[in-house]
């Protein structure tokens, strides 16, 4: 889900989910808030699975033909990237990613789940998996800026953060006791409707 329960800004932390998947949070204003876990599987090494955790969020405009496109702020969008076989510790950096979706179905009540579905389809018009509402009310961190880069004055000369990679240390280690690549499952968030937010998952 979306919120501080998936990233906190001020500690720069993401908590892991019990599953992955990807959340999407919208307002009736044009803000936009995004949570992604996704697991890899190795099938060379099964012991080995990565897993990458990414979050962002921003403002997001329909187009005229339909299409949707989401544009994250660049400095506040965090990802942790796992691989245990390869590092003793997770990659925890920055992250800005557009996406643009070709078109979006939205559907009042599934037949299967008699609840609100969306479909999204990717800029090559694939569809995506649907997306079922689970909430009205998600949860959102601030639609500004969280984390700006702080910039050098003639008073301070400490390095600026924007001089540092996100990746110039280990931050946070790989949570113990991930579910195996075959357990995990996609769910999903998206749309808004009558003025309010909608969330879905599946």
């Amino acid at each position: 889900m979306t919120g501080p329960g998936f990233y906190d800004p001020v500690n720069e932390k993401f908590t892991e989910p019990k599953h992955t998947g990807i959340s999407y949070s919208f307002t009736a204003d044009g803000h936009f808030e995004s949570a992604y876990y996704r697991a890899i599987a190795n099938p060379q090494e099964p012991k080995c699975p990565k897993g990458i955790m990414q979050w962002q969020h921003g403002t997001y405009e329909k187009l005229s033909n339909g299409s949707l496109i989401l544009k994250p702020i660049k400095v506040d969008g965090r990802q942790l990237y796992s691989d245990p076989c390869s590092y003793q510790n997770a990659l925890y950096t920055r992250y800005n990613a557009t996406e643009l979706f070709d078109k979006y179905e939205y559907v009042a009540s599934d037949a299967y789940a008699e609840i609100p579905r969306i479909t999204l389809y990717k800029w090559d018009g694939a569809p995506m998996m649907p997306l079922y509402l689970a909430r009205s009310t998600p949860e959102m961190l601030p639609t500004t800026t969280l984390n700006p880069l702080v910039t050098q004055t003639a008073a301070a000369k400490n390095s600026k953060r924007a001089e540092l990679p996100m990746n110039h240390e280990v931050i946070f280690k790989r949570t113990p006791g991930a579910a195996k690549a075959d357990q995990w499952w996609w769910f999903g968030v998206f749309m808004t409707a009558g003025g309010s937010v909608l969330y879905y998952f599946f």
